[in-house]
């Protein structure tokens, strides 16, 4: 090859490479720099004959903001005072699957844990947990709604548990139960004591939920990640629970090993952990670990765990919002990894 043909080629490439530069970046050039990104959460929704008309217009509000990468509900479709009925669990399906982003739901105790009640219909609640699985988990390993991937424990017969991560932030959602991790008597049943199945059930789930939690955090310590989000229905530190819990710590005893758990696990990870929960109906942000925190106490700790931050969403009456939880990007070093907010819905 001549030089002047060497020339004429390194020029032609040259304007090439200058042409590509000028263009605009498409969406597969741009996915892997896109590393700040928004979720949503709701949970005890809809409780009621009026919530449930409103429902689909609060997932259109939901589906409209273009900012969420997924949604995630904390549990409780229902209220505890309604019937658990097959047809109930497909309505609700069926409005779940109008989400247009992927949609995490784990299950809350009005929904199985507490179908035992005349009102709910007298069922044994572990058929109303099978019939939970088999509705709204029928394809182990993917979201509701739009399909997103996730890693669940179908294996172990937990198909509601999963994780995922995105971002450097690792999320582990797991079926931890109000009703004391669901250890109360089934009483419309007639039962005054826990049942041996009942008791079976509470310590093969909480056995796989510590199993889960356990393999997030070392997970995420593994890939360096920047924080490690819970979620769980139960709210293990009910403001309104704390002076009958103080006085008889044993009616939290259902939670005790996964507050073991958590705390053991926010303290080998030295980085911001979030515990996303339902149940109590009342928005909170706090932490309930923090030296010098009665539940502390409650749960026998006798070391805090001050880098777990909990933050409680809206439920029942309440749940005129969902909240918009904003990861910061790789390069906000001085930001928190989490921001949140609600947004009301529009009617």
């Amino acid at each position: 090859m001549t030089s002047k043909t060497l020339t004429a080629t390194t020029t032609a490439a040259l304007a090439a490479l200058s042409l590509l530069a000028s263009q605009p970046a498409t969406a597969a050039d741009t996915a892997h720099t896109k590393d700040a990104f928004s979720f949503g959460v709701i949970g005890d929704i809809p409780y009621g004959d009026a919530e449930i008309t409103k429902f689909p217009a609060r997932i259109q509000d939901i589906n409209a903001d273009s900012s969420l990468d997924f949604v995630a509900h904390v549990g409780d479709i229902k209220n505890g005072s309604s019937v658990c009925s097959d047809e109930y669990f497909a309505s609700i399906r069926q409005q779940f699957d109008t989400f247009e982003h992927p949609l995490v739901f784990t299950p809350g105790d009005n929904e199985w844990v507490d179908c035992h009640r005349t009102n709910n219909g007298a069922y044994n609640p572990l058929e109303r947990l099978g019939k939970l699985r088999e509705v709204f988990f029928n394809e182990p390993g993917k979201t509701l709604g739009t399909t997103m991937p996730v890693k669940s424990q179908e294996e172990l017969g937990l198909p509601e548990n999963v994780r995922f991560a995105q971002n450097r932030v690792a999320f582990s959602v797991v079926n931890v139960q109000g009703s004391n991790n669901s250890l109360l008597p089934w009483s419309g049943l007639g039962e005054t004591a826990v049942t041996p199945e009942q008791q079976a059930e509470m310590e093969h789930r909480t056995d796989a939920v510590l199993d889960q939690i356990r393999d997030t955090f070392a997970d995420a310590a593994r890939r360096n990640d920047r924080a490690v989000v819970l979620m769980t229905q139960a709210d293990m530190y009910d403001p309104s629970l704390l002076a009958a819990a103080t006085a008889n710590p044993a009616s939290m005893s259902g939670f005790r090993e996964i507050v073991d758990t958590i705390v053991d696990e926010t303290n080998r990870f030295d980085a911001p952990v979030y515990l996303i929960n339902g149940d109590s109906h009342v928005f909170a942000e706090n932490q309930p670990l923090a030296p010098g925190s009665p539940w502390l106490d409650v749960y026998g700790q006798q070391e805090a765990a001050d880098d777990l931050q909990r933050i409680t969403v809206d439920g029942s009456a309440n749940a005129t919002n969902y909240v918009r939880f904003t990861v910061s990007g790789n390069s906000a070093e001085d930001a928190p990894v989490l921001a949140w907010e609600k947004v009301p819905f529009t009617q």
